[in-house]
C-alpha cells in the first residue's frame, strides 16, 4: 500500500487513521531519511491509539512508553550500531512478549532484530512538505 501526504496535518491523520485499525500485538519499522517524518508519523500514531501525552522521539532514552487503548512502546534506534546492542539492553523481551504495538524508528540501524511477522513502513520525503508511505507486512 502507497500513500502521499502533502503536509504535516495530511500526516498526522494519515497516521491516526491507520494506528485505529491496528490490532496488538504488532510490530512496526519506520524507515526513512532524517527529517523524514517518522517522529511526525509517530505522533499521530499515537493519538490515534487514544494516547493523549506530548509524544517526542526518544532519540536519547531510546524508549518511550504510553499507555491508551493500547500500549505503545516507541523506540528510536538511531544511536544503536547493532542488533548485539540492543540485545545487551534487554529491548527483544519488548518484541517476543509485547502486549501492544512496538513502534520502531531507525529499526535499519539493528537489522535483523526483527523476526516475522512485522509492518515495515517506508517514508519517503518528496520535498519539504509532501512525503511518500509505502507500507509492506514483512512475512
Amino acid at each position: 500500500m502507497e500513500k502521499i501526504t502533502n503536509n504535516r496535518d495530511e500526516t498526522l491523520d494519515f497516521a491516526e487513521k491507520f494506528a485505529k485499525q491496528i490490532v496488538a500485538p504488532k510490530i512496526i519499522v519506520l524507515s526513512g531519511d532524517l527529517g523524514a517524518g517518522k517522529t511526525t508519523f509517530s505522533k499521530g500514531f499515537a493519538k490515534g491509539l487514544g494516547i493523549s501525552e506530548t509524544i517526542t522521539s526518544p532519540t536519547f532514552t531510546l524508549l518511550n512508553e504510553y499507555s491508551g487503548d493500547k500500549n505503545l512502546y516507541h523506540f528510536d534506534m538511531y544511536r544503536l550500531s547493532s542488533k548485539e546492542e540492543a540485545y545487551e539492553l534487554g529491548f527483544e523481551n519488548y518484541f517476543e512478549n509485547n502486549d501492544g504495538i512496538v513502534l520502531v524508528e531507525w529499526a535499519e540501524n539493528v537489522k535483523g532484530l526483527f523476526t516475522p511477522p512485522y509492518l515495515k513502513v517506508l517514508i519517503e520525503k518528496i520535498d519539504e512538505n509532501k512525503r511518500k508511505f509505502t507500507l509492506e507486512e514483512i512475512v
